[in-house]
């Protein structure tokens, strides 16, 4: 066999392992000879790139950073769905459809609603060619690049008898368990974690590296076709079965139902099995299975008229608050927890949740022993809702912040009010506490900082308390020896850490700040201040006037700043750290594009359709515009979303402009 044919035989191979493997999950070889073909395959497209095609299974990584989405058009209008929320309402929409067909008798195609972001991907004679979120039904953004590394899409179909044109439509979903280790990873490198599943499927898929979505564990469900005539099918069960013998997953738990008494059953079905689905849905989507009663029907504005989502009730749950505990962390900051009696809520044995703050507990009056409600509604992290008050005892009582710190017994600082402002936090001042050098090491070994692989939390815990390891550079200090005094640790892991230790001295600027875990500073502050300073001695010698001129870095950020490297020990850690050969890469200066944005003081409330509220920060600066958290006199523009909150009623109240996003978009378009 030639090389070009032996390329052909190998993508033939690996789309029919992909296929067996991420659609059947039913694989018939193992890891290592799935990574021999395509190792193999990588090599011979190396030798002959003239034979790379678009559709290789060697392409869906390693295309380029976007500097932002271009908008991508819906032939057909991608609509939302109407909701249902509980078996009246389901009637009732049987009724109109019976009235409005004139028949009684109706099919219905049923669908787990996944909880998930939805995604229009076209195919032109068989080959993907682009893909798009659904935006606002008529436009959303081409996200191909990202698309194209989700393995559970396939880049070309393996059914022959395919249109010239298809458009498919589907949700791309994370996994719970996948959900839960990337925000063990978020939460391990002082990340924001996400909130939910969709949350986090639409954070990853609108990365816009498209290897960082590629990290991500991403699944594609399939559930129609933008024009079902395209496929010559008359039932929307038969275009499922045909896209699934296209090679897309489909939801194995669909099912036909003849007539409103199965529907009814099949709703509570789906209930009882909800929580031990891999994936998290809040509800079904109920169709009229017949194509042309679906054309008959019609849509109305923004729906359809012949389907209708089916809404579960949020999942919610009674237990007792036996106490509420308190956790330092790595600024000192001490965060109350409820110690819950476990209790299973939307698939998950909850015991414990972050109250937050003392405000949080006052503001929803919780008392210690209150029986209370726990809700997760469709998300992973569960929130005690409010007490039920009508179930107190008299034995309830209130929960005091404690005056010592819990783990060194040192004084707390309390709360303080400075220019009016209450801070709610209260800390331990003891910055040798083991609780904050923990925290402080767990954060300086995370993965947007120093990224020291193999360096988890539970290793750091051994070399404070058995090793003493005090700061940051003592990292750098470590031997074989001082290793091999640990609990699990052997020749090559011992060696494998010191290794890695050794390969994370060189570090980018913005790393670097973030690893330094100065008050306030998240990974876009230290962008920003690396972009400004450039380098270490620069940063170290700003004064506040120099860190106020900077977009973003406020009275408190600044002073957080200078307090910091005032500090004798923060400094006596920084040159111990170059000391022991930690090397700073400096950064490439980034260009401010003048705009009609450029000077303006901008802040964002509420839920933006079009684009994740991060991208569109990024986009305001990128444009010189200063981006804030809060209200005040000062700000020029509140661009709102969904629900925009208290930030919308402080903004009309002190005279702000408010613009929606939409207009927000448009200003972005007419950068000068």
């Amino acid at each position: 066999m030639d090389d070009k044919s032996r390329i052909a035989e190998l993508r033939r191979l690996i789309n029919h392992h992909n296929y067996r493997y991420y659609i059947l999950d039913a694989p018939t070889i193992s890891d290592g000879e799935y990574d021999a073909h395509m190792r193999e395959l990588i090599k011979l497209e190396e030798e002959y790139p003239e034979l790379i095609t678009f559709d290789s299974p060697t392409q869906r990584i390693g295309a380029k950073p976007l500097s932002e989405f271009p908008p991508m058009a819906h032939r057909i209008p991608l609509l939302s769905i109407d909701n249902a929320m509980g078996q009246d309402e389901i009637h009732a929409f049987h009724d109109r459809i019976a009235r409005w067909l004139g028949v009684s008798d109706i099919q219905y195609c049923c669908e787990p609603k996944f909880d998930g972001l939805a995604v229009e991907l076209i195919y032109s004679n068989g080959v993907f060619a682009q893909g798009g979120t659904r935006g606002d039904g008529t436009t959303g953004e081409d996200v191909t690049s990202n698309l194209r590394t989700i393995k559970s899409i396939p880049l070309k179909l393996i059914d022959g008898d395919v249109p010239p044109l298809i458009e498919v439509r589907g949700e791309v979903v994370m996994f719970k368990d996948a959900f839960q280790a990337v925000n063990k990873e978020r939460m391990d490198s002082g990340e924001t974690i996400f909130a939910n599943p969709r949350n986090a499927a639409a954070g990853s898929l609108r990365q816009l590296d498209p290897k960082i979505t590629a990290q991500r564990s991403l699944i594609f469900f399939a559930y129609g076709v933008s024009d079902p005539g395209a496929l010559e099918m008359d039932s929307q069960f038969e275009v499922l079965n045909r896209l699934n013998t296209f090679g897309f997953k489909v939801n194995p738990e669909r099912r036909l139902c003849r007539g409103m008494t199965e529907v009814v059953s099949f709703l509570g079905h789906m209930e009882q099995l909800r929580e031990n689905l891999p994936y998290e849905m809040d509800g079904v989507v109920v169709k009229v299975d017949k194509i042309d009663h679906q054309a008959l029907l019609g849509t109305k504005a923004k729906s359809p008229r012949w389907e209708v989502a089916y809404k579960f009730p949020p999942t919610q749950a009674t237990t007792l608050l036996n106490n509420i505990q308190v956790q330092v962390g790595r600024t000192g900051v001490l965060t109350p927890v409820a110690v819950l009696e476990p209790v299973k809520v939307g698939g998950v044995t909850v015991s414990r949740a972050t109250l937050h703050n003392m405000d949080e507990i006052n503001r929803k009056g919780i008392l210690i022993g209150d029986t209370v409600l726990v809700q997760r509604a469709g998300e992973v992290i569960p929130e005690v809702v409010t007490p039920v008050i009508s179930k107190r005892t008299g034995k309830e009582r209130a929960f005091v912040m404690p005056d010592i710190c819990p783990v060194c017994g040192s004084k707390i600082e309390k709360p303080k009010k400075e220019k009016g402002i209450e801070e709610v936090a209260y800390r331990c001042i003891n910055m040798a506490c083991p609780a904050i050098i923990k925290e402080q090491l767990y954060h300086f070994a995370s993965k947007d900082a120093f990224n020291i692989e193999g360096l988890g939390d539970k290793i750091i815990d051994q070399m404070v308390e058995v090793l003493k390891i005090k700061y940051a550079s003592d990292i750098f200090a470590l031997t074989y020896d001082d290793l091999m005094k640990l609990e699990g640790f052997a020749d090559l892991s011992a060696r494998n850490l010191l290794l890695a230790i050794k390969s994370s001295k060189s570090v980018l600027f913005e790393r670097f700040i973030y690893a330094l875990g100065i008050r306030h500073i998240g990974t876009s502050k230290a962008n920003d201040l690396a972009q400004h300073f450039g380098s270490l001695d620069a940063f170290m010698l700003a004064t506040y006037e120099q860190l106020r001129s900077i977009p973003g870095i406020g009275h408190e950020i600044a002073n957080s700043i200078l307090a910091f490297f005032q500090n004798q020990v923060n400094a006596k850690v920084i040159k111990r750290l170059s000391e022991r050969g930690v090397k700073i890469i400096q950064p490439e200066r980034k260009q401010v594009r003048q705009s009609i944005l450029t000077g303006k003081k901008i802040c964002f409330t509420g839920t933006l359709s079009k684009m994740a509220r991060s991208e569109a920060k990024k986009d305001a600066e990128r444009l010189g515009a200063m981006v804030v958290d809060s209200v005040s006199k000062q700000l020029d523009l509140l661009v709102i979303g969904a629900d925009p909150g208290t930030k919308f009623d402080k903004a009309r109240a002190l005279g702000v402009t408010i613009i929606d996003e939409d207009t927000f978009l448009g200003m972005l378009k007419v950068a000068v």
